[in-house]
This record gives structure tokens, sequence and C-alpha cells, in this order.
């Protein structure tokens, strides 16, 4: 087995990097040379047991380099290191996963259709393996571009395959306005994605919008209890928080996520599954949303970012560096479940440039 590594990623992200002596590299690889050494795929672990730091290279994709020490006293094994070329254009753009940081799988694509299809594969991936194991897919939506960006799974062939009628539809955040109103995150959801596809409606939860902020996130809350008491909800993790199957998120560009925003004491919260918040810096101000510790409860967590304005806010998420106190979306660290970021060329532009 010949293998291929960038650099001196961390195992678990070794294993998308590699192919047997009869394959060549992808030619759309974001590096125009790879390192290259001998290693069998026994060696590969598909767990992150031997993590060293990663090297400049793999934090910023473009960084010249001739040694690679952490990889040789790791492995163990010879290397032939070559100079590694800035690529000329954005060659990732096919949604290879690349080792950017340890904050899970990183994705960038070249437009918003590319983006779309591998989100709809990802989902509908997701909502097999939930239906077939548990007999139900939980998964919550966020407001904003996501809910375009899941526009795909309304077509064929993901409408005719996914089996909707076992989906649990829920919000990680809500404007306290009636359901008919332009801010109401349900309102887009349905009118954009919901209602083009045939998901149960009883299996559709949204706030009760006649309640004063307080009491729609007290009133949530008593839902997902329940919920998880029936079994519908998974609780058998362990932990006094529920395990959704799927946490969609997007980004603003302060780096809020859910209704989450920078500085704010909610972000403390670790008690509640649901809070309300009242003084919201983006209009409407009234809001619930998840608490930290339910969305990182989660089975698995999608960012999606898109456009050029949330650029810094992913740069900065990707990293642990302060800016006056740890930003909301570099809170979303799952306890034990898979974080995937899907960004298109604009929104990453700070990042693989």
């Amino acid at each position: 087995m010949e293998s291929f590594l960038l650099c001196n990623t961390p195992s678990h992200q070794v294993t998308r990097f590699y192919s047997s002596s009869h394959q060549s590299p992808h030619r759309n690889s974001i590096y125009q040379q790879v390192t290259r050494f001998n290693l069998s795929s026994h060696q590969i672990s598909h767990r992150n047991s031997i993590h060293p730091p990663p090297c400049n290279l793999s934090r910023h994709l473009c960084f010249y380099t001739r040694t690679h020490e952490g990889l040789k006293s790791t492995v163990g094994v010879p290397l032939l290191c070559k100079r590694v070329k800035k690529p000329r254009t954005m060659s990732a753009s096919l949604g290879d996963s690349l080792a950017v940081s340890n904050r899970g799988d990183f994705k960038v694509f070249e437009g918003g259709d590319d983006l779309a299809t591998s989100l709809a594969d990802y989902v509908a991936r997701l909502s097999k393996s939930a239906t077939e194991g548990r007999g139900s897919f939980t998964v919550v939506l966020s407001g904003g571009s996501l809910i375009s960006a899941l526009r795909k799974l309304t077509e064929p062939p993901y409408l005719d395959t996914v089996d909707w009628g076992r989906w649990h539809v829920f919000w990680v955040d809500e404007r306290v306005v009636e359901k008919t109103h332009p801010d109401s995150n349900y309102k887009l959801a349905y009118d954009n994605f919901l209602s083009k596809v045939p998901i149960i409606p009883g299996h559709v939860y949204a706030i009760n919008d006649s309640l004063s902020s307080e009491a729609a996130a007290e009133d949530y809350e008593t839902v997902l209890r329940q919920l998880a008491k029936t079994g519908i909800l998974d609780a058998s993790k362990g932990g006094d928080f529920p395990t959704f199957d799927l946490i969609l998120l997007g980004i603003g560009p302060d780096g809020h996520v859910a209704s989450l925003f920078p500085g704010h004491p909610l972000l403390s919260e670790k008690e509640k599954w649901v809070t309300s918040i009242r003084d919201s810096p983006k209009p409407p101000p009234e809001r619930i949303t998840f608490t930290f510790p339910v969305i990182n409860s989660a089975a698995d967590i999608a960012v999606v970012v898109t456009g050029s304005g949330k650029a810094e806010a992913l740069k900065k998420g990707l990293t642990d560096e302060l800016h006056d106190g740890l930003l909301p979306i570099q809170m979303v660290v799952p306890k034990s479940g898979n974080l995937t970021w899907f960004a298109d060329k604009e929104a990453a532009a700070k990042i693989i440039n």
C-alpha cells in the first residue's frame, strides 16, 4: 500500500487522503504535490489515537515546508518530503475534506449548488442510518441561509428515497413572533422546505407563538422532555441532555449561533435545555434558543456557511484563539458526536487563500 499524506494531520484525518498504489491522488487536491511515504493500511487508525499538533501547512493549507518531524517521530517511517506549492486557484471546490484544524471535517465548495448537493447527501445518509437504527430521525433546523442550502432535499432522488414519515423536526432557535410573521424561522422553513416534502405535520415541533418568550421556552423544553420519555428523542446515552440525530447550524457575521450571541450571559447556561432571550442584539429582540449543553450533545452537527460576510467569523470559528472571549461558534464542541463544516468559497476565502 503506497499512501499519500498531507503533512502531519491527525490520524483520524489521514484516512481521508490515502489511496492504493494503483490509484493516483485526486486531481483536484488542494496541493500540487504531496508528501509521500510507505505505510500499510492497518497502521492508519480511524480514530484520533495519535494526535500531533498540526503544522502550519495543515493550518493554512498554503505554507511551504521541507520537514515534517512531527509525523516522522509519530509514525516511525521515513519520509521523502517535497516542496508543497500554493495552488493558483481554489482547488477544494469538490467538497474534499480539508485538514485545516482539529475542529471536525471542513468542506469547501465552488458554488451553492455543489454545497447543497453534498449537504443533501449528508443529511440523507444520516436519516437512513437513524431510521434503520432507532426508527426515527430527529433533525434540528435554524434560520437564515441554512434553509436555502437544504433545497436539494426537495428534489429527486432525495424526495423519493428519504423516509420522510420518520422525520421529527425541531428548531435550535426561534423568534417569538406569529408563525405567519416574516421573521419566523418556522415560516421560512415551511415556505421553502417543509411544505415541499411529505413530513407528517404532527412531527413538526414549532413553538407556541401565543406565549411570552419565557413561557414559550419552558413549554418547548417540556415538549422535548416528553419526547425523550417516549423514545422519540434519544436519551439512552446518559447525561442530563437529549441526543438529537442532527443539528444544522448557521453562523452570524458576529460569530453567533442559534440565538446565542457573543458576550451574552446565556453562553454560560448549563442546566436548561431551552431558554429565552429578551435583549437579542439582532432583531427581533425576543427569542427562544437551545443551550450549548443540548447543542453539543447532538450525534452530528453540521455548520453551513455561505457568503463573504461570514468569512471572518468562519476563520475565527476554526481556531481556539480568544477574541475578547470565545465566540459562540467556537463553543460548538460536540461531546462525543461529529462536527462537519460546509462552506462556499466566498465564506472560506480567508482560510484557503
